[in-house]
């Protein structure tokens, strides 16, 4: 058995997607799945669920939730140790799936994420790189996308869809840092555009552009993200991407290849 929640719900078993059932039956699953072997309370899953007013009747749909998916997984489960590697648990004040974590899409990607920032920090960029992207696909669109479509709300789901982005990030420094400037440019400009506020993302879609021999839009990023910090949150861009556009401006030596180690320097990440 194996649990998606990167994208729309799924769980596939022997190699076929399961019928999970109603909106509700599937929110009660993709909630728990969220936050795997903890205690969710009942009363998370019915703001997640009713993000407006939960109706009388809410917890006794998600306990009828919660009986027919403890059944649908009771039978399809495998064993492992005499034990079902799936189990949905009654633990006051709420609920709690137990389940191998790499059965779930979501841990295998924190997983791999984990890997590739080690490799980045160890000075292995290319590793880094095959590693993040191998995470990055296993993204099928926003966490649980149908179940948000259908209304579910709530903050772990905003702290996940974060996650894809950082690993993205590191994907991009891991990239820069083998000079493939040209093969991540396209990927780095629209990533962006859709989140100006972001100093780091812009620092490397500037270095990406000037490595491109693009000096004149590498500076147009910067001045784009400077408009985006003070109309967002009245602040000016940080001390390193100031530097960086200094850089530029100055076309210093450092910002070419080789040398790596001056990109991490610049863009203000650290690796250690």
């Amino acid at each position: 058995m194996y649990f998606r929640i990167l994208g729309p719900l799924e769980a596939i078993a022997g190699g076929n997607p399961l019928s999970l059932g109603g909106i509700r039956q599937r929110s009660v699953l993709g909630l728990l799945l969220l936050q795997p072997n903890r205690v969710v309370a009942t009363s998370r899953l019915m703001t997640a669920m009713w993000p407006d007013l939960a109706p009388p009747s809410a917890r006794k749909v998600i306990q009828n939730s919660v009986w027919s998916l403890r059944r649908l997984l009771a039978d399809t489960s495998p064993e492992c140790f005499g034990e079902p590697r799936v189990a949905l648990l009654t633990k006051p004040p709420g609920y709690m799936l137990r389940v191998d974590a790499d059965l779930v899409d979501l841990h295998r990607f924190q997983r791999l994420v984990e890997q590739g920032r080690a490799a980045l920090a160890a000075g292995d960029p290319e590793q880094a790189g095959q590693v993040l992207r191998r995470a990055l696909n296993l993204w099928q669109g926003p966490v649980l996308a149908d179940l948000v479509e259908a209304g579910l709300d709530t903050a772990e789901l905003v702290a996940a869809q974060k996650w894809e982005l950082a690993a993205l990030e590191d994907y991009f420094e891991a990239r820069l840092a083998c000079g493939r400037h040209f093969a991540v440019l396209g990927e780095l400009e629209s990533t962006a555009a859709s989140h100006l506020h972001r100093e780091r993302l812009c620092g490397q879609l500037m270095l990406a552009l000037y490595r491109c021999g693009r000096q004149a839009d590498a500076l147009a990023a910067f001045r784009r993200t400077r408009v985006a910090l003070r109309e967002q949150h009245g602040l000016e861009p940080g001390h390193e991407l100031r530097r960086l556009e200094m850089a530029i401006l100055n076309q210093d030596p450092a910002l070419t290849l080789p040398g790596p180690r001056a990109d991490f320097a610049l863009l203000g990440h650290s690796v250690a």
